[in-house]
Protein backbone atom coordinates (compact mmCIF):
# COMPACT_ATOMS: atom_id res chain seq x y z
CA UNK A 1 0.00 0.00 0.00
CA UNK A 2 0.84 3.51 -0.80
CA UNK A 3 1.30 6.11 2.07
CA UNK A 4 -1.61 8.07 0.50
CA UNK A 5 -3.92 5.37 1.65
CA UNK A 6 -2.93 4.74 5.31
CA UNK A 7 -5.13 5.90 7.83
CA UNK A 8 -2.45 8.49 9.00
CA UNK A 9 -2.35 10.26 5.51
CA UNK A 10 -6.15 10.37 4.80
CA UNK A 11 -6.90 13.43 7.40
CA UNK A 12 -3.91 15.15 5.85
CA UNK A 13 -5.19 15.02 2.55
CA UNK A 14 -8.69 15.70 3.59
CA UNK A 15 -6.98 19.16 5.48
CA UNK A 16 -5.24 19.81 2.37
CA UNK A 17 -8.61 19.64 0.41
CA UNK A 18 -10.85 21.41 2.93
CA UNK A 19 -7.86 24.57 3.14
CA UNK A 20 -7.99 24.62 -1.01
CA UNK A 21 -11.72 24.43 -1.22
CA UNK A 22 -11.67 27.83 1.64
CA UNK A 23 -9.27 29.21 -0.48
CA UNK A 24 -11.41 28.87 -3.59
CA UNK A 25 -14.42 30.03 -2.13
CA UNK A 26 -12.58 32.90 -0.64
CA UNK A 27 -11.34 34.08 -3.69
CA UNK A 28 -14.74 34.01 -5.06
CA UNK A 29 -16.11 36.18 -3.05
CA UNK A 30 -13.04 38.97 -2.93
CA UNK A 31 -13.47 38.89 -6.84
CA UNK A 32 -17.45 39.46 -6.01
CA UNK A 33 -17.19 41.71 -3.85
CA UNK A 34 -14.97 43.91 -6.11
CA UNK A 35 -17.26 43.61 -9.08
CA UNK A 36 -19.80 45.14 -6.87
CA UNK A 37 -17.60 48.17 -5.68
CA UNK A 38 -16.65 48.32 -9.13
CA UNK A 39 -19.94 48.69 -10.46
CA UNK A 40 -21.36 50.75 -7.55
CA UNK A 41 -18.57 53.38 -8.43
CA UNK A 42 -19.73 53.48 -12.05
CA UNK A 43 -22.97 54.13 -10.68
CA UNK A 44 -22.04 56.70 -8.82
CA UNK A 45 -20.15 58.52 -11.20
CA UNK A 46 -23.17 58.24 -13.68
CA UNK A 47 -25.33 59.65 -10.98
CA UNK A 48 -22.35 62.44 -10.37
CA UNK A 49 -22.68 63.21 -14.38
CA UNK A 50 -26.30 63.47 -14.09
CA UNK A 51 -26.36 66.16 -11.15
CA UNK A 52 -23.23 68.26 -13.29
CA UNK A 53 -24.96 67.72 -16.47
CA UNK A 54 -28.47 67.42 -15.39
CA UNK A 55 -29.91 70.55 -17.37
CA UNK A 56 -29.48 68.36 -20.88
CA UNK A 57 -32.10 66.29 -19.34
CA UNK A 58 -34.24 68.51 -17.58
CA UNK A 59 -32.74 68.63 -13.85
CA UNK A 60 -31.26 71.66 -12.06
CA UNK A 61 -27.51 72.31 -12.73
CA UNK A 62 -25.58 73.34 -10.34
CA UNK A 63 -24.02 77.03 -10.35
CA UNK A 64 -21.65 77.11 -13.81
CA UNK A 65 -18.63 78.22 -11.98
CA UNK A 66 -18.97 74.97 -10.26
CA UNK A 67 -19.68 72.93 -13.93
CA UNK A 68 -17.26 74.22 -15.75
CA UNK A 69 -14.52 73.60 -12.65
CA UNK A 70 -15.18 69.83 -12.47
CA UNK A 71 -15.28 69.97 -16.37
CA UNK A 72 -11.97 67.94 -16.32
CA UNK A 73 -12.97 65.65 -14.40
CA UNK A 74 -15.59 64.26 -16.46
CA UNK A 75 -13.99 63.30 -19.96
CA UNK A 76 -14.66 60.05 -19.68
CA UNK A 77 -18.77 60.59 -19.26
CA UNK A 78 -18.80 63.41 -21.42
CA UNK A 79 -17.46 60.84 -24.25
CA UNK A 80 -19.67 58.37 -23.07
CA UNK A 81 -22.45 60.37 -23.51
CA UNK A 82 -21.49 62.00 -26.81
CA UNK A 83 -21.01 57.93 -27.82
CA UNK A 84 -24.50 56.81 -26.52
CA UNK A 85 -26.28 59.78 -28.21
CA UNK A 86 -24.47 59.05 -31.56
CA UNK A 87 -25.81 55.55 -31.17
CA UNK A 88 -29.50 56.59 -30.09
CA UNK A 89 -29.88 57.56 -33.49
CA UNK A 90 -29.11 54.34 -34.31
CA UNK A 91 -31.07 51.63 -32.52
CA UNK A 92 -30.10 48.48 -35.40
CA UNK A 93 -26.45 49.94 -35.10
CA UNK A 94 -26.24 49.03 -30.76
CA UNK A 95 -28.20 46.03 -31.01
CA UNK A 96 -25.57 45.24 -33.88
CA UNK A 97 -23.20 45.76 -31.54
CA UNK A 98 -24.44 43.65 -28.81
CA UNK A 99 -24.37 41.17 -30.79
CA UNK A 100 -21.00 41.90 -32.03
CA UNK A 101 -21.93 41.62 -35.80
CA UNK A 102 -19.53 44.18 -38.26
Amino acid sequence: MTGRFKGAGMPRSIGHILKSAIRVVTQVNREKATGLIEFEVKELENIFALLILGGFAGLPSPPSPIAIELLPYMERELIMLLSRTDLAQDPIGVLAGMFEMG
